[in-house]
């Protein structure tokens, strides 16, 4: 299943949960379906592997975790070449799902997630506006979602705490979706 690029929630949008609760959610669902993940993450800067890390037990679920913040780290880190990034950029929802798949495979992990954005105060060298970041998980059986968000904010630590919050939303959503369509009771 691929959902299609969504852009901004729409105003009104229900706020987001604590960055803690978010990862304790993922992290129960995770460990009780004995289930794994390997997280790449640019601008959140490693809030999300933290965030998973600091739940007891995260040894069951959490494969591994990589701060892809550069062209460099991106071919130390995960192997990228030219041909990889042909015709793509950081960024982007192709991107972020791109690298969401890469982690899940290279760790072996049942999901990869990955966030790629500008955390400000200033936009990127790509032209986007501070406070734009992609998110995406990547799953077995070709589930793959993204989504575009505009915070419309400057400051660099709220972005990145936005930006962690974002993808572990998503990926809580997607966690979610899977348990309907399966008829799994969630935890």
């Amino acid at each position: 299943m691929t959902i299609a690029p969504s852009s901004t929630p729409p105003t009104g949008a229900p706020a987001l949960e604590p960055l803690a609760v978010l990862a304790a959610r993922v992290g129960a669902t995770l460990r009780e379906r004995q289930q794994t993940v390997a997280v790449a993450e640019s601008s959140a800067g490693g809030l999300v592997s933290a965030a998973l890390l600091a739940i007891p037990g995260a040894s069951a679920f959490f494969l591994g975790g990589a701060v892809v913040y550069s062209r460099r780290a991106g071919k130390a880190l995960l192997g990228l070449t030219r041909e990889d990034m042909a015709g793509m950029r950081g960024e982007t929802e192709p991107y972020a799902r791109f690298i969401a798949a890469r982690m899940r495979d290279s760790h072996r992990a049942t999901w990869g997630i990955c966030e790629s954005g500008a955390a400000g105060p200033s936009g990127s060298p790509y032209g986007d506006a501070p406070g734009h970041v992609c998110v995406a998980v990547a799953g077995a059986n070709e589930i793959t979602v993204s989504r575009t968000i505009e915070t419309g904010n400057t400051d660099r630590p709220a972005n990145m705490e936005v930006f962690a919050r974002q993808l572990l939303q998503l990926f809580d959503e997607t966690l979610r979706a899977t348990e309907a369509r399966a008829g799994i009771s969630p935890p």
